[in-house]
């Protein structure tokens, strides 16, 4: 059997992070009122990155992208997949996916956007793992990547203080099943349109104009609810699939939304805190990119190793939900 094993991983942040304070100070001048201990004690953000009105979504993916396929050693011919998950497209189309493979020059494999919200890298991996399955692709490169703070109401502090921008990447490659058992293990993903109004953007271009309202807007406690809920729900159920006991899981590693949905999901899969990796009071929720560069963070700081049980997840507006289990 055909098995995405990951064989590197790469993150991109745009300039010099921003603090809380300095976001503090930057809203007060708007007049809207926040602190640094509020957003702390919310969220447990501490800093985030906002990316330069120049700099494009697919350039951060593409940087990510050079770095993911530096760490795994590969050349960029070597690539005949490309896909990227992104709710902040630099346009309508060709998707961000084609303008990475513009960039990087690997024509002529596969490239397409997954549009999942803050679970679309979860499910970008789950589509890689497929295609490799099938014999479809030999070498992938799955790309969580956002300029968030681009849709973001920025008179509007319950959501402006949240979200960040940035991109994580991994090159995947496929190999036949081994004694050591590294690669994708087993993957679940689910949605419940029924929620749709709870986390959204639903505004759009029509006949030349912006329709509808062009900035994020969220239910906070229903996601919460919510999120916890799915996100305990489809661990265990990825687990079981893949024959692997909870306890065994080394590492889990859900969608960086804030702090106390992070602490209630480990607490909730009876894994220790010290065993749930946690980014999001470096670079505050990057949607689509909040596991990659959860992910990236771990390995380079030495915490994930080679043949550790790592349990993604992601979680966000649809309702998407998901998960992949993966041997490093």
């Amino acid at each position: 059997m055909l098995r995405a094993k990951i064989l590197g991983t790469g993150s991109a942040l745009p300039g010099e992070p921003i603090s809380n304070q300095t976001l503090v100070e930057q809203l007060a001048a708007r007049g809207i009122e926040s602190s640094d201990a509020w957003i702390v004690e919310r969220t447990g953000i501490r800093q985030r990155y906002i990316a330069a009105p120049e700099l494009t979504t697919s350039a951060l993916a593409t940087e990510a992208a050079r770095m993911a396929l530096a760490d795994a050693g590969l050349p960029v011919e070597s690539v005949d997949l490309i896909i990227v998950a992104t709710s902040t497209p630099d346009m309508i189309f060709p998707s961000t996916a084609c303008l990475v493979q513009k960039a990087l020059g690997c024509p002529g494999g596969a490239a397409f956007d997954v549009q999942a919200v803050c679970s679309g890298f979860v499910y970008a991996m789950a589509n890689a793992q497929a295609m490799m399955a099938a014999g479809m692709a030999k070498t992938a490169i799955v790309i969580g990547a956002e300029t968030f703070s681009r849709i973001l109401d920025w008179n509007d502090r319950g959501t402006c203080v949240l979200f960040g921008d940035g991109a994580g990447a991994v090159v995947l490659q496929a190999h036949e099943t081994d004694d050591a058992g590294a690669g994708l293990l087993a993957a679940r993903l689910h949605a419940d349109g029924r929620h749709d109004g709870i986390l959204c953007t639903p505004g759009q271009v029509h006949n030349g104009t912006i329709t509808g309202h062009p900035f994020l807007m969220m239910e906070g406690q229903a996601v919460f609810k919510m999120a916890v809920t799915v996100l305990d729900q489809v661990a265990r159920e990825t687990a079981d699939a893949a024959n692997i006991p909870l306890e065994s899981i080394d590492w889990l590693i859900p969608h960086q939304a804030n702090v106390r949905i992070l602490a209630a999901t480990g607490r909730k899969l009876g894994l220790p805190p010290e065993k749930v990796v946690v980014t999001v009071d470096h670079h505050a929720n990057t949607s689509a990119a909040s596991v990659p560069l959860a992910l990236d963070t771990a390995r380079r700081d030495g915490r994930i190793k080679p043949g550790h049980l790592v349990m993604m997840q992601g979680v966000g507006g649809g309702f998407t939900w998901g998960a992949v289990l993966a041997r490093m």
